[in-house]
């Protein structure tokens, strides 16, 4: 029903702009954004694939960080295989229906990320700020809600904002100054007064990003106080390089979020933000495995065994063979 009515002043295709205007760049992003996707797969999916295999990573910081690779991967999926496209070829477009696909699924799963992203600094809150009473508050059950209440949030923004975006009349007009379908340039392509879809934006920005970014700023500060407190400088020293990737990964995937939606949609200042988008969309699904779990010691431990067990059972069938 959605898509008939907005078919009717719609477009059949898309032009995807995104770096047109400096050709010279676009081999120099498509090797960069190809070279960054597969990074991102391979280390997201070990990240997956150990923290489901291995019995000792069978806890809520993993739990969590799996949850964070499953969305890093989607969200880099539905965005940049269509860049890499786009960027190849001569043609910069995409269908409709691509479009909507593509704006309701990466709508989606950022608000999801933003949200999970605050569920993880409480985790580390617990751990840190309440040791003996961890395992009593992060239990099995309340961290299936908070995973299952960051995915079904984003889903639900999603839904509303994307819908109500998509209704809008286009009257014909389809090039869009970005290289994926986002809000903001959409909204600036209606032919009709936006105020209220502006309004809404600002909204759910509010809600799904400004929120969780204040609630993760409150854990760790709260967590700062705990560290403090550590009689041993290894221990202080430990903590706070932990707790400093993380704020860096949060405040670099925030700030832009926050800058690309909280300037007015018929802003002209598009340039910054195709480079911040590239960064969340690319950048950061590769570094958060990196930052997050791949420097971790229990991370690696799990590698080896898993490489070990999967050695020697290939040299047991050859044995038995």
């Amino acid at each position: 029903m959605v898509m008939e009515i907005a078919n009717a002043s719609s477009p059949e295709v898309f032009v995807l702009l995104a770096f047109s205007s400096r050709p010279s760049l676009e081999p120099i992003l498509f090797v960069l954004a190809l070279g960054f996707y597969v990074v991102s797969l391979l280390g997201n999916g070990t990240i997956i694939l150990v923290s489901c295999v291995d019995v000792h990573l069978h806890t809520p910081m993993y739990f969590f960080l799996s949850n964070l690779s499953s969305l890093d991967v989607s969200l880099a999926t539905s965005i940049i295989p269509q860049f890499l496209v786009n960027l190849w070829g001569p043609q910069k477009t995409i269908s409709y229906r691509g479009c909507v696909v593509q704006f309701y699924i990466s709508h989606w799963l950022g608000a999801t990320e933003c949200v999970l992203l605050a569920v993880m600094s409480y985790d580390r809150y617990a751990a840190i700020c309440r040791p003996l009473q961890y395992s009593i508050i992060m239990h099995p059950q309340l961290c299936l809600s908070l995973a299952l209440a960051s995915w079904l949030g984003g889903l639900t923004t999603s839904m509303v904002a994307s819908t109500l975006t998509m209704v809008l009349p286009l009257c014909g007009n389809n090039r869009i100054d970005h290289f994926f379908c986002e809000m903001p340039l959409i909204i600036q392509l209606a032919c009709v007064d936006t105020s209220f879809n502006e309004m809404e934006m600002y909204v759910a920005c509010f809600i799904f990003a400004v929120l969780p970014l204040g609630l993760i700023l409150v854990s760790y500060g709260h967590i700062a106080c705990a560290v403090l407190k550590i009689k041993s400088a290894e221990g202080r020293r430990k903590a706070f390089n932990t707790c400093s990737s993380h704020v860096a990964v949060v405040a670099l995937f925030y700030g832009s979020i926050i800058f690309m939606y909280l300037q007015p949609a018929k802003s002209n200042s598009h340039e910054r933000g195709k480079f911040l988008a590239l960064f969340y969309t690319v950048v950061t699904p590769m570094l958060n495995p990196l930052i997050y779990t791949l420097r971790n010691k229990d991370v690696k431990k799990a590698l080896r065994r898993l490489v070990l067990e999967k050695s020697c059972g290939f040299v047991g069938t050859r044995g038995h063979i």
